[in-house]
């Protein structure tokens, strides 16, 4: 049998069996039957929606800079102010406000947040955990830490990893807008931070105290984009550093004790001031350049050194009385750090410091510090002829106690000597007298 022309089932028996079974089934269900088909398709879709993607999507496990791909950097700075502080702005005293208010005044159209002590181990926790960029050991160890500054130095150091844009403490006053941190004359593409000198006093390098401290950048202040790999590394450096003072400590995190010399060189300006030149040093673009402070030393305009914009001291460090920092009604003025905020020291070994309070009254100045230290041999001379004089006068004291001693130890033995004769006088007398009366 030819089948019929037209027919889309083809021979008659396969289309009766068709009919046969269309008739099994329900008018509704045959009427609902391309909906159930077209949902099927669509949760099908949903669930293998990755597939259908562009290459081009971020992953939210981003690989750290230790792996073998690092995030791409963004081309600009994103337009973001970041500050920590102990509580939100809401609460504010009426100082830290006013010093907030400037930089909103002056950035409208940049976003501004600030963290607190109650809020930052969230913002850690959701950019460092697992939904993030995975790495729970910074995650732990940040909720681990107990030492205020540290978490402060820390944290900063985290939010620009993770978000970049620009950093200040709470005691920064803007003076300019943020447009005015990059001179013209750079396009933003081609630097990845902004940093500012903070002290330049390389005749104090080979100082035993002043040292590590007279060749810095400032961390009070600076801008990154996301993800540059220096903060990661600072990040790690500080984390390896800490346990190890811990473990020379035999405490654990949360109880390690550090003093002023050590949050300076472990997690603030020393510390950052080495990842940024080792960083320089990675990706220099001659390998016979020298990465050193030299470049940097009596800067007179701003420079970039692999990738990294270096503004002269006066930028964020202006009024400082050292290092040639100028004044803040200086053009080259960005900020003004009011110090408001800098008590920390307190709460660490700082005043009892060799150097401490000369360094502070005499801001680097070479004649002052020869005072100071005369004064200070000065200050030891006295310390060490009062304490000769209490020695000798002790010594003198203890001389008359032993003499008087001696000497009443002598008359107590005479007067017992005499008491014998005394008694041997009377029993001869006794003696005498019992023989005459017989």
């Amino acid at each position: 049998m030819i089948a019929k022309i037209g027919s889309p089932l083809g021979a008659p028996s396969l289309a009766a069996t068709a009919a046969q079974f269309r008739n099994r089934l329900p008018t509704q269900f045959r009427r609902a039957l391309p909906i159930y088909i077209g949902a099927v398709c669509l949760i099908l879709f949903i669930f293998n929606l990755n597939l259908f993607q562009s290459s081009g999507r971020v992953p939210l496990s981003r690989p750290t800079v230790s792996g073998a791909n690092v995030p791409q950097v963004r081309g600009d700075f994103p337009k973001k102010i970041w500050q920590t502080w102990k509580v939100n702005p809401l609460k504010f005293e009426e100082r830290d406000l006013n010093t907030a208010r400037t930089w909103l005044a002056k950035n409208p159209d940049y976003r501004y947040e600030v963290l607190t002590d109650g809020n930052d181990l969230r913002y850690v926790e959701y950019h460092f955990g697992p939904d993030g960029f995975n790495r729970p050991d910074i995650v732990n160890f940040y909720r681990d830490l107990k030492a205020a500054i540290v978490k402060a130095d820390l944290l900063r150091y985290m939010i620009m990893y993770a978000e970049g844009g620009l950093y200040a403490d709470i005691d920064v006053e803007a003076l300019k807008p943020i447009q005015k941190f990059v001179p013209e004359r750079y396009a933003e593409k081609d630097i990845d931070m902004v940093i500012g000198v903070e002290i330049d006093e390389p005749d104090w390098r080979d100082h035993p105290i002043l040292g590590p401290k007279s060749r810095s950048f400032c961390q009070w202040t600076f801008m990154c984009k996301p993800q540059l790999p220096v903060m990661m590394r600072l990040i790690e450096k500080i984390m390896s550093w800490l346990h190890g003072v811990a473990k020379e400590q035999g405490v654990s995190i949360s109880d390690v004790d550090l003093d002023f010399d050590q949050i300076i060189s472990g997690t603030g300006p020393s510390a950052f001031t080495e990842a940024i030149m080792i960083e320089m040093d990675l990706h220099k673009e001659d390998p016979r350049t020298k990465i050193d402070w030299d470049l940097f030393h009596d800067l007179g305009e701003s420079r970039v050194v692999s990738r990294v914009l270096v503004l002269t001291v006066e930028a964020f460090a202006a009024g400082q009385g050292h290092s040639h920092s100028g004044n803040h009604e200086a053009r080259a003025a960005l900020v003004r750090h009011h110090y408001h905020a800098s008590n920390w020291p307190s709460r660490h070994p700082r005043y009892s410091h060799p150097a401490y309070g000369e360094v502070e009254r005499c801001n680097w100045n070479p004649d002052c510090r020869r005072k100071a230290e005369e004064e200070k041999k000065r200050k030891e001379k006295e310390e060490a002829d009062k304490k000769k004089k209490e020695d000798e006068e002790a010594a003198r004291k203890k001389k008359e106690e032993e003499e008087a001693a001696a000497r009443k130890k002598k008359e107590e033995e005479e007067a017992a000597k005499d008491k014998g004769k005394a008694a041997g006088g009377n029993q001869n007398q006794q003696e005498k007298k019992s023989g005459w009366f017989t």
